[in-house]
């Protein structure tokens, strides 16, 4: 086990350099000067005088592989820069934006398995029923309406019309219904069909003929067994969907003003803030590549048969 902990540690070392590069080199091609938006931002034209003297000061004017070297060797010494815009460092604004994430996706995360896990589980166990049926249609609905639209129409609906519900900003648990619900609910017709795509496998298995002919309770057959190894897909999808919440869920922070850093990163993109866009793609893939380690790890848990270690 620590010898897997340690490789797959490993590994985040030239993925982290890939992701910096790329974005380094993708960031470079956009158009736009950021020494000028930054003099913009005043609300005054600046002079050529003024904005060469500026991008010599944040060294704009070097190379581009001597840029990459000096950000890369800094990044060494734990220093991500500091952003164009605000003048604090990266690590400070990102990780004061990540705890709003981080609520709104474990938000999003726990209305999604409480509507996707009964939904699954039930389609499965009443296949072709009223309630199958009806657990499609949603599954289609979810995957088919765009997040903007739904988070639009839940604004009109609660917050504008009903008046039961805040439309935007970050505060108690009412401001993070609207969010987490619109988030949750495409994700939860998606793991429902798997789930239920899962359970039919598992029910057909011998295994499961087995626990019956011993006369095991149907609920200890259905929670101990079928669910178990049903639960395996929809965990490894789970990963991903957790790691891409915590990246922001850009159009979504945008349209409830919810202070998150993928709205963070979106503004930054903008107004061409380099250091703060390059330590958010390496701050993200630090965040995919330790979820999905946490998720091979919890294998082990729902299936006694896998083993981490040497030849798996």
């Amino acid at each position: 086990m620590l010898g897997y902990l340690l490789k797959r540690l490993l590994y985040l070392v030239p993925v982290m350099l890939g992701v910096s590069l790329i974005t380094f080199l993708l960031i470079n091609l956009a158009p736009g000067d950021p020494a000028g938006l930054i003099l913009r931002s005043g609300g005054v034209e600046p002079t050529r005088e003024a904005v060469e003297a500026l991008r010599e000061e944040l060294g704009l004017n070097d190379p581009l592989y001597l840029q990459y070297g000096r950000w890369l060797w800094r990044v060494l010494h734990g220093d991500w820069g500091r952003s164009f815009r605000t003048g604090r460092p990266v690590v400070e604004e990102l990780l004061s934006r990540f705890p709003a994430t981080l609520e709104l996706a474990l938000a999003a995360t726990l209305f999604m398995l409480c509507l996707a896990l009964p939904l699954g589980i039930l389609s499965a166990l009443y296949r072709h029923a009223w309630l199958d049926h009806l657990s499609r249609l949603g599954a289609l609905l979810g995957a088919s309406l765009p997040g903007f639209w739904l988070g639009l129409v839940l604004i009109y609906l609660f917050a504008v019309k009903l008046r039961v519900l805040p439309v935007m900003g970050r505060g108690g648990l009412e401001h993070l219904v609207l969010p987490a619900v619109t988030l949750g609910f495409g994700l939860a017709a998606v793991y429902a069909r798997i789930l239920r795509a899962g359970m039919l496998d598992a029910l057909g298995q011998d295994y499961i003929k087995v626990a019956r002919a011993k006369g095991l309770p149907e609920k200890w057959v259905i929670g101990r067994h079928a669910l178990k190894n049903a639960l395996l897909p929809v965990v490894t999808l789970l990963g991903l969907s957790f790691g891409h919440l915590l990246g922001g869920v850009v159009i979504v922070e945008t349209i409830f003003a919810w202070p998150g850093v993928g709205k963070f990163a979106v503004d930054s993109i903008f107004n061409r803030d380099y250091p703060v866009i390059q330590g958010y793609a390496l701050f993200m893939s630090v965040v995919f590549v330790l979820v999905n380690l946490v998720v091979d790890l919890s294998y082990v848990l729902l299936d006694p048969r896998i083993r981490l270690g040497k030849g798996s």
